[in-house]
């Protein structure tokens, strides 16, 4: 006997469990399926990103940040401490207690507004009936829903010839959990995750590189900006090599032998730990029946439309195995789309203001087209830039790296993208991105009060910039 849903949800990642919040929030009968399970052999809702992404990589960028600080940047300030060192086992810790703060107060929130968890895998067979196999025990439950909502997530591409122990060659799950600073650490991929993770074991002492098979470094950002995070992360004794591809790896004792072909040709690479982080794949692996109905595009993404259904009535899907850049904020909106729609109310779902961020120091943001964008389109805009170098917080901070670049449309003067390398960017491209979503133009940033001394003042000078009236640079 199946029990009735109004919504099952599987898949208990930023997507998943946030709609499924939603929809008892609603009055929807809800029930949420997730398969991840905590150290401790317990559920532990959240997916990758409070698991083994978001939430524990920039625990460890903070740790990390604090220690090169106090190594480096503290004394100009009048402040010693001798000589720090860095007690792995404790950063770790502090780590693993945040993820399980989180993913326990995702739980209590199941609990508060009566969503019923089941903790193992889900597969969507025919006629929206749900199959459940229970973690830890042979047992099956079938569920029955009006509606189901797929969010299965994304896990890590893996390379030929390259294959993962979990000890010397890791994805981002083993880079979490390295219990030492590695003397050499090679990073295959120059992304997100490359740069983050690349950049914690960096501050605490390893010798990083880079191996990047494209020629163009963080060819999704506006070439300004790649261009000036480039030269910041060589300052900070990051190796990136690019055009570089890697041809195999294998571990030989306790260390891992890499074979590259770059521009001087083939050579071999020694390091102790190997992180691959070329990018992620749509976790739909055993998700489907072969009666489920539910199509897949060439990517092995499942197929959705604009207001993500797929090709069944009723069954919807978010989040990373949909089209749309893999980002939990992306997800959750999704997620809570849906949600409303289901419910029968309006819903929007609008991915050209959809944030991106970069959390190395100095963080990188930004929202909308690249100028290089506007180029290939054959848009005419006008740019502002202005330099964090030029605010007085930003040198007050000691931080002062970075700059604002900002696109708007030529005629109407509406915003068309905004670009950020520097402290906080993550923080201050939420004004743009509501100014975005409003249709603004760069006067109407131009026209707002602006807090002073704070860095969203280069945010408002860029504006003024646009219209070449920046007051505190030569236009």
């Amino acid at each position: 006997m199946s029990e009735q849903f109004d919504l099952v949800v599987i898949g208990g990642g930023p997507g998943g469990y946030v709609a499924a919040i939603r929809a008892a929030q609603l009055g929807l009968k809800t029930a949420c399926i997730d398969m991840n399970t905590g150290k401790d052999g317990k559920s532990a809702l959240g997916g990758t990103c409070l698991n083994v992404g978001c939430i524990p990589s920039k625990a460890l960028l903070d740790s990390s940040k604090h220690f090169h600080h106090l190594k480096h940047d503290y004394a100009e300030h009048g402040i010693e401490a001798g000589e720090p060192a860095i007690d792995v086992a404790q950063m770790l810790k502090r780590k693993d207690g945040i993820v399980a703060k989180l993913t326990g107060g995702v739980a209590g929130l199941f609990k508060a507004n009566k969503v019923t968890a089941y903790h193992g895998r889900g597969r969507l067979l025919a006629d929206r009936q749900v199959e459940v196999s229970l973690h830890d025990s042979d047992d099956k439950v079938m569920l029955e829903a009006a509606n189901v909502i797929l969010a299965s997530g994304s896990v890590p591409i893996q390379i030929p010839n390259v294959a993962f122990d979990g000890e010397f060659i890791v994805d981002n799950v083993g880079a979490l959990e390295f219990d030492a600073v590695p003397k050499r650490l090679g990073v295959i991929g120059a992304g997100v995750i490359g740069l983050e993770l690349g950049s914690v074991w960096s501050r605490l002492g390893a010798d990083v590189i880079l191996l990047e098979a494209l020629p163009d470094f963080l060819a999704l950002a506006d070439t300004d900006i790649a261009r000036q995070a480039g030269r910041e992360f060589k300052k900070q004794g990051l190796d990136i090599r690019l055009s570089t591809l890697v041809k195999s790896a294998k571990v030989k004792g306790k260390e891992v032998r890499v074979t590259v072909e770059g521009k001087n040709g083939e050579e071999q690479l020694t390091f102790d730990r190997l992180l691959v982080s070329v990018g992620r794949r749509a976790y739909t692996d055993n998700l489907l029946a072969d009666d489920s109905g539910v199509k897949l595009t060439e990517r092995g993404q499942i197929e959705v439309d604009e207001n993500s259904r797929t090709s069944v009535p009723g069954v919807w899907a978010v989040g990373d195995c949909v089209r749309g850049p893999m980002l939990a904020h992306k997800a959750s909106e999704e997620g809570i789309a849906v949600a409303e729609m289901i419910a029968g109310k309006p819903a929007h779902i609008h991915f050209d203001t959809v944030p991106w961020v970069i959390y190395t120091d100095p963080e990188i943001a930004w929202v909308g087209k690249t100028e290089q964008e506007l180029k290939e389109a054959g848009v005419e805009y006008a740019a502002g830039s202005f330099p964090f170098a030029a605010t007085g917080r930003g040198l007050a901070l000691g931080n002062a790296v970075g700059m604002v670049k900002m696109l708007a449309d030529a005629e109407t003067d509406e915003i068309l993208g905004v670009h950020i390398i520097g402290a906080n960017a993550s923080e201050l491209i939420a004004e743009c991105v509501v100014a975005m979503e409003f249709g603004g133009s760069s006067e109407d940033l131009a026209r707002i009060v602006h807090a002073h001394p704070t860095l969203s003042e280069a945010v408002h000078e860029a504006a003024l910039n646009v219209d070449k009236r920046a007051i505190h640079r030569v236009n």
